[in-house]
């Protein structure tokens, strides 16, 4: 029997993301969730300004967002551990191709929390359309917000450039163009494989808990726990530095061409 190809680090994170992006129920409606996460908190008139804008366009501070946020950030904790702990006795879950199944799912949970931090912090919808695969900016998109959930410092710099762009409320199309550079590309790419790294770190630790019955649950589960949390909690605090959830952030004129001209090249990416 043929044995089958081991993927790079690369192409198991991307592999997991693709994979994570077509579960139900991760694809987060941006409207729908910050009308549900806003309306206990701010009028009517505020929440809807701020589906129709950003929250910080809407006079909502980071202060404010803040304990919405975490609490976004517990619940998808306590959800991410839950299934976690279920992969985590033998047997529990089948493989996905050659990514885990319980692999899949944790990173599902990845792109929620993302998702819905991101719009909480003044970023606009991610999936634009009802295709179950990912176009190429928003898979590079998700890959820096991971990024920085994984403390990868080049995705912490190119986010910041983006945060400028998307701060203009530039239109799709161009936000698009500057999501699928050439230079950009290359530093996904870097990304992607320190992210699989990690991944096969984390999948071992955990593929050893569960070679012991009943005790192999809480292992996983336990270790889900010890890294999405903090990871989550890295991204939220980052987001909350952005000019995106800036209230009263006013950014210096931008042409088109020069939004085209966003320069990454002094981003390390090796």
């Amino acid at each position: 029997m043929r044995a089958q190809p081991v993927p790079s680090d690369h192409s198991k994170f991307e592999l997991a993301l693709r994979s994570a992006a077509r579960l139900p129920g991760v694809r987060v409606n941006r409207a729908e969730y910050l009308r549900k996460a806003l309306s206990k908190y701010f009028a009517p008139d505020v929440v809807e300004r701020a589906i129709a804008t950003s929250p910080a366009h809407a006079g909502i501070s980071v202060n404010a967002i803040k304990p919405i946020a975490k609490s976004c950030v517990n619940y998808e904790t306590a959800q991410v551990s839950a299934t976690s702990a279920a992969a985590g006795i033998p047997g529990g879950f089948a493989l996905a191709g050659t990514i885990p199944a319980d692999v899949v799912q944790y990173f599902g949970h990845i792109v929620r929390v993302l998702q819905k931090l991101a719009y909480l912090y003044g970023w606009r919808e991610m999936f634009r359309d009802g295709r179950d695969e990912l176009d190429d900016g928003t898979a590079n998109q998700l890959t820096l917000f991971v990024g920085v959930m994984f403390g990868v410092n080049s995705a912490n710099a190119a986010l910041a450039k983006i945060a400028e762009v998307a701060a203009h409320n530039v239109p799709e199309k161009l936000m698009q163009e500057v999501l699928t550079k050439n230079l950009l590309y290359r530093i996904v790419n870097q990304i992607a494989k320190a992210i699989g790294v990690t991944m096969t770190k984390t999948a071992f630790t955990q593929a050893v808990g569960k070679v012991i019955p009943v005790v192999g649950a809480v292992v996983s589960g336990g270790v889900t726990f010890a890294t999405f949390k903090p990871m989550s909690n890295r991204l939220r605090k980052y987001l909350a530095g952005l000019p995106t959830a800036t209230v009263g952030y006013v950014p210096n004129p931008h042409e088109n061409a020069s939004v085209l001209d966003l320069d990454f090249s002094d981003i390390d990416y090796q």
